[in-house]
């Protein structure tokens, strides 16, 4: 079945040279530049979110699987956009060292347009619009078969929601200045303000999107229209709320962790306040 409807494609087409080549110069790049630069601490952690979260936007945007998504099922769309936004993103966030943020967001000549425009707040209003109006039908409908349209859409898209992970992930805590539960309170709304859209393809009975209509059942015949709509609002509730869930656990964690050192002393004249280590000094009669 899927043997026939990848002959329709060139091999170009099928395999995604462009963004092939787009993966392996950001992966050259960040083994000269990062791994091997002595400026930088990379550990195994930092090397396996990072080589995995670009493995994974190559199957998703450059391998079949994006044949799949544009054209056939309207479900692997969904997984391909809520993976790109939910997962990968934040993979390729975390797989970048401190120090590497901090040279080019926090001393950089960026770091007012990064704070203008990946204000916290404004932020999650535009990347919770931007995705859900992509797939009011109407607007879908026009942008998915304009290429340089949709292009353009989905720059925009993965813009912000790299605006939306800096805020959630904090990777220059100066920089943004959003504390522990401000962010618990953020990935909430951030849940919150999806639903909308998830529960419109639960539950709404009749098929919207005219492409993936007429090719219905092609690859799973018993999969219609309809179930195919309902089969992407469950999967982008469960990889938006497991990834959400997942990183409030471990700001959770982390609050922990610090209010715990708070006051410890490592050594009889030292003090953790807010994460930071103070040295005080002994007291002379």
């Amino acid at each position: 079945m899927l043997g026939s409807i990848f002959q329709e494609y060139s091999l170009f087409e099928i395999w995604g040279p462009l963004w092939f080549g787009l993966a392996l110069l950001i992966g050259y790049l960040y083994k000269k530049y990062i791994i091997h630069s002595p400026e930088y601490d990379i550990g195994p952690r930092h090397l396996k979110y990072f080589y995995t979260g670009l493995i994974m936007l190559y199957i998703l945007q450059g391998s079949p699987f994006s044949i799949i998504a544009d054209y056939y099922l309207f479900s692997a769309l969904m997984v391909q956009m809520a993976l790109t936004s939910f997962v990968v993103i934040p993979l390729l966030i975390i797989g970048l060292p401190f120090r590497w943020f901090k040279k080019y967001a926090w001393n950089h000549k960026l770091r007012m347009l990064i704070k203008i425009a990946g204000h916290p707040w404004v932020t999650l209003i535009i990347f919770s619009s931007l995705f859900t109006v992509y797939f009011v039908p109407s607007i879908f409908n026009v942008i998915h078969v304009h290429t340089l349209l949709l292009t353009i859409y989905k720059i925009l898209l993965f813009l912000y929601a790299f605006f939306m992970w800096w805020t959630i992930l904090s990777p220059v805590p100066r920089l943004n200045e959003v504390g522990p539960l401000a962010r618990i309170l953020y990935v909430f709304l951030a849940s919150l303000a999806l639903m909308p859209i998830g529960f419109f393809f639960l539950l709404v009975p009749t098929a919207h999107y005219p492409v993936y209509q007429a090719v219905a059942g092609e690859i799973f015949p018993a999969i219609t229209a309809v179930y195919d709509q309902q089969l992407a609002g469950g999967i982008l509730k469960l990889i938006q709320l497991s990834s959400f869930c997942f990183v409030m656990f471990k700001i959770v964690r982390t609050w922990d962790w610090r209010e715990e050192d708070e006051g410890y002393a490592y050594n009889k004249n030292d003090r953790v306040v807010q994460g930071i280590v103070i040295r005080m000094d002994d007291k002379k009669d």
